[in-house]
């Protein structure tokens, strides 16, 4: 183990309060310095920057406007970056600020450059601090919460674990908060629909991830094949002892060995549209030697999309079972939606090649 992603969420810097407290800044900077002096790599994804704008104007209360959160958020950030680089100056280690939207991890271009950057800053050991670009983010271009974003780092980054800081000791059986005889749970092996339920609802007043987004980040981090864990910030040096061999919080295992950067991209990019498959399909897409999607095989299309766009492959049944880039548009897929492969160019008068979505930018969920 060599890389680690840890995402610090807004209630581990401030401890409940509506400000920063640079005391529990220094405990995660303590400790990532220490696993930084070991030969670790480093990567930060850091909340907090509206409550650091909120303390740095003296904001009353949280505001509800989004150019009102924008604007807390561009003077908070760098106000949080000024601390985090002043606590790390003090074992001499230097870092950079990366702010990034969902566009830059969607667009395989922008990834590309992304995962270069921050590939050299990890190459030239400075530590990244990671944050959503809220100043600029709309609806349409934004993670959301820092949770996913970390996990789509990690995943960026093949990192070896993903630790996601926060308010509780982990995932319990029912909120803690409410009934005292919520038992904590310590492993996960797959995250589904039972789990998602059991974890719904919302995140603290300053922040904007609750347990819900941090099982959607465990999960896209376990599919890409990174390790994650959900523990309590509070917790006395809870990364360094995480590092150890503690279990500590709630590990969820990878659902698949280390995939390929690009499947890695697929598992994490955004979805456009879907394509419906009968079970013959689904038997061969799971085949050991993989089998690309036909337009035989498939049963129904739905959204609107161009050519090379990300798409969900749902089975039979309507599960999700896959991502795939199409190497036709909508409208020339539904034309050809349960067609042989030999009558795609009578059909459309011409033929991108046998295959819907070809098995090399294919990539099955688990």
């Amino acid at each position: 183990m060599k890389r680690i992603v840890v995402k610090v969420g807004t209630s581990t810097l401030t401890g409940g309060a509506p400000h920063i407290r640079p005391q529990n800044m220094l405990g995660i900077v303590q400790q990532a310095a220490a696993l930084y002096q070991r030969g670790y790599e480093i990567i930060l994804v850091s909340s907090g920057a509206q409550a650091a704008g909120r303390e740095r104007l003296k904001f009353p209360d949280l505001p509800r406007a989004l150019p009102v959160k924008q604007m807390l958020a561009a003077v908070g950030q760098s106000y949080l970056m000024r601390l985090y680089g002043d606590l790390f100056d003090i074992f001499e280690i230097e870092v950079a600020q990366v702010l990034l939207t969902r566009d830059d991890l969607s667009i395989r271009t922008r990834y590309l450059n992304a995962r270069d950057t921050l590939l050299t800053l990890i190459e030239q050991r400075i530590v990244p601090i990671i944050n959503e670009n809220d100043t600029v983010a709309t609806d349409e271009i934004r993670v959301g919460d820092n949770d996913n974003l970390s996990a789509l780092v990690a995943s960026a980054l093949d990192a070896d674990l993903l630790i996601m800081l926060t308010d509780q000791p982990g995932l319990f059986t029912a909120d803690p908060r409410q009934d005292p005889a919520a038992e904590l749970i310590t492993s996960v092996p797959r995250v589904d629909g039972d789990l998602m339920k059991l974890a719904g609802g919302a995140g603290t007043a300053s922040g904007t991830g609750g347990m819900l987004t941090k099982l959607q980040a465990a999960q896209t981090s376990a599919r890409s094949g990174v390790p994650a864990i959900i523990a309590q910030g509070a917790e006395p040096n809870v990364i360094l002892r995480i590092i150890d061999g503690e279990a500590l919080g709630t590990r969820f295992e990878p659902t698949s060995s280390a995939r390929e950067s690009r499947k890695r991209w697929l598992l994490t990019d955004r979805t456009q549209g879907a394509v419906h498959i009968d079970a013959g399909a689904e038997r061969a897409l799971r085949r050991a030697d993989g089998a690309s999607l036909l337009p035989v095989g498939i049963t129904q299309i739905d959204g609107d999309f161009k050519r090379s766009a990300t798409v969900s492959i749902y089975n039979a049944a309507g599960a999700e079972i896959a991502h795939g880039l199409t190497n036709y548009a909508s409208d020339e897929l539904r034309q050809i939606v349960g067609k042989k492969s030999s009558e795609i160019s009578d059909v459309l008068g011409y033929s991108y090649g046998d295959a819907a979505i070809h098995r090399n930018y294919l990539v099955l969920l688990d």
